[in-house]
């Protein structure tokens, strides 16, 4: 039973995750937060003088219960716990341990997976998640059967998402947000999806948005509407719907969406376009770039649009191209200074701020921009399109019956790189993090293999809507006849 159990255990690109009642268990858990909790202490106690490790939860179904029930596991490996006073974003936990140079933090969420999904991931006391090779000796140590005793211990209590509305609130004028965004006739509506960065919104302004601000999609749903919790054109029906209405109205409408834990954002603007971090990435540069008195230099990962090594480059910065994955991006904000990293999942890092993807401190940026530059963020991007594009991006996932499949596909690739995609030539190759073709400016397509699950993510950035329809559907193609 045991071998079924260490198994089933498995990191994957933030933290792991499982089907509530079958992968993710009180027993497979426990085993979880104590080999986490002793690879914490191995490694950076010499580093951090202190034994506290906080526990965040997010909204999903039995998610406290949880939190609460890894308290004595935790106390069982000689450390003391804090937990979160509510449900909480995982930026919020985050940020609280490297403000308060605590050991780390475990976070039991499932991000922006479906609803009967709950997962783990673990802070380091720098504030980001660990790396690779840190989940690697969890996993090591899982598998060596290390079980240890639950001691039950008293714990403190926190209010862990107030310190975090508090931290982003010292950064910006929140009432020169609110009346110059009212000059400008905008109603901004932040759906939460039902997810742990609800009721942040109000708590920043105060309780006072004055009709301009508001929160949506706040109230607790264990099933998330009926869709995972991610913010992606397909799941925003009901925030579609009350943009059209108040744009009826004769009102500039801005959407701007979290995920379930609250680090992904996404936008749709004043036109109705729905705004990836592919599209949001670029506007941050170009507006923060500018205004910064420094040459920091930019993080984007191979998936990442070309616009975005564009603009950073006409300011003179070095762009760092990274394999997927914020924890790639947070190793390199730790090490040095870096003006703002990010990834096409939704995921933005500000480096003034905390090496990790925060939605919330995300989206304050977004309006303070928009204020400060009284300029509409449709109309700011249909300026960066003219000056750097054009730009189209698209992603879609291909499922495998088993990993068999996959590995066949990927290795028959690797050995077959087509030398001409819809009669353009391949101009270049690149192996860093999957398979991408590079066939000219704002023109590439990328094969990547998830770690975990037999699937395959095609990516591509073209020069415009058909080129992008066509290479998608090139690639399809190509990938389906070496299947069958």
């Amino acid at each position: 039973m045991g071998q079924t159990v260490y198994s089933s255990i498995k990191f994957g690109t933030d933290g792991w995750r499982g089907i509530i009642g079958f992968d993710f268990n009180m027993a497979n858990l426990s085993r979880v937060v104590v080999a986490s909790c002793q690879e914490l202490k191995f490694q950076y106690s010499d580093r951090v003088k202190s034994k506290k490790i906080l526990i965040g939860y997010d909204r999903r179904f039995m998610a406290e219960h949880f939190a609460k029930s890894i308290i004595p596991f935790v106390n069982a490996c000689g450390l003391e716990v804090i937990l979160s006073s509510s449900f909480v974003t995982t930026p919020s936990c985050s940020l609280y341990v490297r403000e308060l140079n605590i050991l780390g933090a475990l976070v039991i969420t499932a991000s922006h997976n479906p609803y009967n999904w709950l997962g783990l991931k673990i802070k380091n006391f720098q504030g980001s998640s660990v790396n690779e090779l840190f989940t690697k000796e969890v996993e090591r140590r899982i598998k060596l059967g290390n079980i240890t005793e639950p001691i039950k211990s008293n714990y403190q209590i926190e209010d862990i998402k107030q310190f975090h509305i508090e931290k982003i609130n010292s950064f910006f004028d929140m009432q020169f947000i609110l009346d110059r965004l009212r000059k400008m006739n905008i109603k901004v509506f932040i759906d939460a999806m039902h997810g742990s960065s609800a009721a942040s919104i109000n708590k920043l302004f105060h309780g006072n948005t004055q009709s301009v601000i508001k929160g949506i999609r706040e109230e607790k749903d264990p099933y998330f509407s009926g869709n995972p919790p991610e913010p992606l054109i397909n799941y925003l029906d009901k925030l579609k719907n009350i943009l059209l209405q108040k744009k009826e109205e004769g009102f500039k409408t801005l959407g701007i969406v979290f995920d379930g834990d609250g680090d992904r954002i996404a936008v749709i603007d004043e036109k109705g376009r729905y705004c990836s971090t592919q599209v949001l990435l670029p506007y941050f540069i170009n507006f923060l770039g500018k205004k910064a008195q420094n040459n920091y230099p930019v993080i984007k990962t191979v998936s990442g649009s070309d616009v975005i090594t564009k603009i950073a480059e006409g300011q003179n910065r070095n762009v760092f191209e990274l394999p997927v994955g914020f924890k790639h991006i947070a190793e390199k904000m730790i090490k040095e200074k870096i003006l703002i990293g990010g990834e096409e999942s939704g995921g933005v890092g500000f480096g003034h701020f905390l090496p990790e993807r925060d939605a919330l401190f995300a989206s304050i940026v977004l309006l303070d921009c928009i204020a400060k530059e009284e300029q509409y963020l449709c109309d700011s991007l249909d300026q960066i399109q003219r000056n750097y594009g054009p730009s189209f991006y698209d992603r879609i996932d291909i499922n495998f019956p088993d990993q068999s499949k996959k590995n066949i596909l990927k290795n028959y690739i690797f050995d077959n790189i087509p030398k001409y995609i819809c009669d353009y030539e391949v101009k270049s190759v690149s192996y860093q993090d999957g398979i991408k073709l590079r066939i000219d400016n704002n023109y590439w397509v990328l094969f990547r293999f998830s770690g975990t699950e037999p699937l395959l993510r095609l990516y591509c950035e073209a020069p415009s809507e058909d080129s992008l329809k066509d290479t998608l559907s090139w690639s399809k193609i190509f990938i389906k006849n070496i299947i069958s």
